[in-house]
């Protein structure tokens, strides 16, 4: 299922005129509080100082309680936590996230001509490749970034004709970095079944084979970073996602209690955020958070997202246990979720549109 082609891309708009933004990335009818420009400076009431951060090695101790109690209120409350990545806490080399930032620069860098080599094809149906995402309609509004979306796993699913060749290095630095981040992946997910109140392995069987991809955004700098947006106010899809960022550019903002709050880039952290199946499962206990990503004037910026999807087959609804401990209706329906994520596909990301649309009595 593709997106429609978007020409020229939004890095050759900046080269060939800095100043000029086209009508179809203005936003439209977008209210006063929801401007970039109006949450330049984080909100009064919450700061990114106030987002939960998990030390991800403890997860995995013999003194895990405190830091599953972190886990469990942090998903409660922000639907996003930090973990911080050093080598003490989780064996990620630093020289992968590195290796990872640094090939997708040079990546972002090449001739237009070299990255079309591998653009998402319409004719192919296919989202994966250098492009724009989520483009369902000519009358949209674009987000202001240009993007690389490949299939991670299995590995039986990828489409190696959409991995870069250039630059050098740079698939062997996805290779790495996807091994990592399938592991970070893994761990979380046993956590957050104990947190469930489920044996440990739980989530993971539900998660076969697991399935990942990943999302290399590259939003260039805007001369009015107030009327565009990099990456549109969204939810995710699937149950978690592993986001590196730049460590020294601001971009990523999560809406908590209808205000926008910056997240400060922690160096060498991972942020991970809930997806919708997370929250159905859940009953909406844990909810997946609405984002965004803002531009500025004078730095372009770039994050990796790996999203960690359910197996197609499995049938996603709230568990049993939930419902009965809580004592608490159902929320939402009983949903393949390889049905659920088609339906997500078919538009433009927006709010929290998919998990209303989840919802038992919706139409």
């Amino acid at each position: 299922m593709a997106s429609l082609p978007v020409e020229p891309n939004v890095q050759e708009l900046v080269r060939s005129n800095a100043l000029k933004i086209p009508e179809k990335y203005l936003l439209k009818n977008i209210d006063q509080q929801d401007k970039p420009k109006s949450i330049a400076n984080t909100s009064h009431d919450f700061s990114s100082d106030d987002i939960p951060i998990i030390h991800f090695s403890l997860l995995s101790s013999g003194h895990e309680d405190e830091e599953l109690n972190k886990l469990d209120l942090a998903c409660k409350e922000w639907g996003f936590y930090v973990l911080f990545i050093t080598l003490v806490n989780h064996g990620v080399a630093r020289e992968v996230l590195q290796g990872m930032k640094d090939g997708s620069a040079k990546f972002f860098e090449l001739p237009l001509e070299e990255k079309n080599k591998i653009s998402m094809s319409t004719a192919k149906g296919t989202r994966e490749g250098y492009g724009q995402a989520f483009v369902v309609t000519e009358e949209q509004t674009l987000d202001w970034s240009d993007a690389l979306v490949l299939n991670l796993y299995p590995s039986q699913i990828r489409n190696l004709e959409y991995w870069p060749t250039t630059p050098r290095g740079f698939k062997e630095a996805i290779e790495a970095y996807a091994s990592e981040v399938k592991r970070v992946g893994e761990e979380i997910l046993r956590s957050l079944s104990l947190t469930m109140g489920m044996e440990k392995d739980v989530l993971l069987g539900l998660h076969q084979d697991l399935a990942a991809a990943l999302r290399i955004n590259y939003i260039p700098p805007c001369s009015m970073p107030d009327k565009v947006l990099g990456l549109s106010a969204h939810a995710d899809a699937g149950t978690i996602i592993v986001l590196m960022q730049e460590d020294n550019v601001i971009g990523l903002q999560i809406r908590k209690q209808g205000q926008w709050v910056s997240v400060k880039p922690i160096p060498n952290s991972l942020v991970v955020n809930v997806g919708d199946a997370l929250e159905i499962w859940s009953n909406g206990k844990y909810k997946s958070i609405e984002h965004r990503a803002v531009t500025n004037e004078s730095k372009a910026r770039m994050s990796n997202a790996s999203f960690i999807f359910p197996h197609v087959d499995v049938e996603i609804e709230p568990f049993d246990h939930i419902l009965e401990s809580s004592g608490t209706i159902q929320m939402y329906k009983k949903v393949k979720y390889g049905d659920y994520l088609i339906q997500c596909l078919k538009r433009k990301m927006e709010g929290k549109e998919h998990t209303q649309n989840a919802k038992l009595g919706s139409t």
